[in-house]
């Protein structure tokens, strides 16, 4: 069972009910990416604490309630501010070497507009998942799953904002814009679709990612890296945009490195599965295609090897019109277990 974490009050406080109530969680991320990060990139975890600090003076000066919110989860599981920061800009250190991928699709309806994904990472960190709900005076209220410590990740506000995620693997990162992981803390944050895009694109992020961001308005997917922004509109015909783990639109001057070989096939099957839906498009039809297994183990419900040991660890669809979502931990064609997220409770 997924650890539920419940936070409220002022941003060092919510880091601090974050810190304590997920600490065997967060200790385990720490521990995960020390191996991670010397494995795959050399570096040992001193030396990623070092560049993790890198980041401070920017988001102090320019996003202070985050950087409160992680000293609190510091200071409560017991760990430095450089260890916390260093999970929340993982994607940014080693340019995104082993970030996590995914399979995401938006969807809209006469009635409301649906976002859904599959997260894909090593199985080994499926413990390490936790479900954060937050209460915050003046901000709208949020639920979004992640690895324990993160401030922001995938999932939804009490306004109708939601955000999925697709790791792109290209070279180049500005430590003057938002971390990944921030952006998206930022997006929930926001009351609006509209809102959420001028405030995005207005500060950039950091480093290379895909975000699909909606509110029952309308989506749009936002192809980032360290230099711009370029949007993915909903197609006039089809009202639905795919992604996965690499750029689609031209970005002239950032290299992608198309890191998973299965990515463009993953897009174009999500396009061909969704081609395919007869009648009306509800959660329970969102939820079918993401059970896709042809290509597996590169599927869209990816499954774990013995010699690639990433899987699909949950699936999520979200209508933006109701604010609520499911969740399906594990891979999503044989769940371990359902959860149903709503800010009516």
């Amino acid at each position: 069972m997924v650890l539920h974490v419940h936070c409220s009050g002022n941003p060092y406080q919510i880091g601090q009910d974050h810190g304590r109530q997920a600490r065997d969680q967060i200790h385990g991320c720490i521990a995960f990416y020390t191996g991670m990060f010397q494995k795959t990139a050399s570096l040992g975890w001193e030396a990623v604490q070092t560049t993790a600090l890198e980041f401070v003076p920017t988001i102090k000066s320019k996003w202070p309630a985050l950087l409160d919110e992680m000293q609190g989860i510091a200071d409560a599981s017991d760990l430095t501010l450089a260890d916390i920061v260093a999970l929340n800009v993982r994607t940014e250190i080693a340019f995104g070497l082993f970030s996590d991928g995914c399979t995401a699709l938006a969807w809209q309806t006469p009635d409301t507009v649906f976002l859904a994904q599959n997260w894909d990472w090593m199985e080994e960190q499926k413990e390490n998942l936790v479900l954060v709900h937050i209460t915050q005076p003046g901000l709208p209220s949020i639920k979004y799953l992640a690895e324990a410590g993160l401030v922001g990740k995938i999932g939804l506000n009490s306004r109708g904002v939601g955000v999925c995620l697709n790791a792109i693997r290209a070279h180049g990162v500005d430590r003057t814009r938002l971390p990944v992981h921030l952006a998206l803390r930022i997006l929930l944050n926001s009351d609006s679709l509209a809102a959420a895009r001028e405030t995005v694109e207005k500060d950039g992020v950091a480093a290379s990612c895909h975000i699909l961001l909606g509110d029952r308005t309308g989506a749009v997917g936002l192809e980032c890296s360290h230099l711009s922004i370029q949007a993915l509109e909903f197609s006039a015909h089809k009202n639905r945009i795919y992604h996965a783990n690499h750029f689609l639109l031209d970005h002239p001057t950032v290299q992608d490195t198309n890191w998973i070989p299965d990515s463009e096939f993953r897009t174009k099957r999500i396009e061909e599965l969704a081609d395919g839906v007869r009648g009306n498009v509800d959660l329970p039809t969102l939820q079918e295609l993401f059970k896709d297994e042809v290509n597996v183990p590169g599927s869209i419900c990816r499954m774990a090897t013995k010699d690639n040991t990433v899987a699909t660890l949950f699936n999520i669809v979200m209508d933006l019109g109701k604010a609520t979502a499911e969740v399906l931990m594990g891979r999503p064609n044989a769940p371990d277990e359902k959860i149903v997220l709503s800010f009516g409770e």
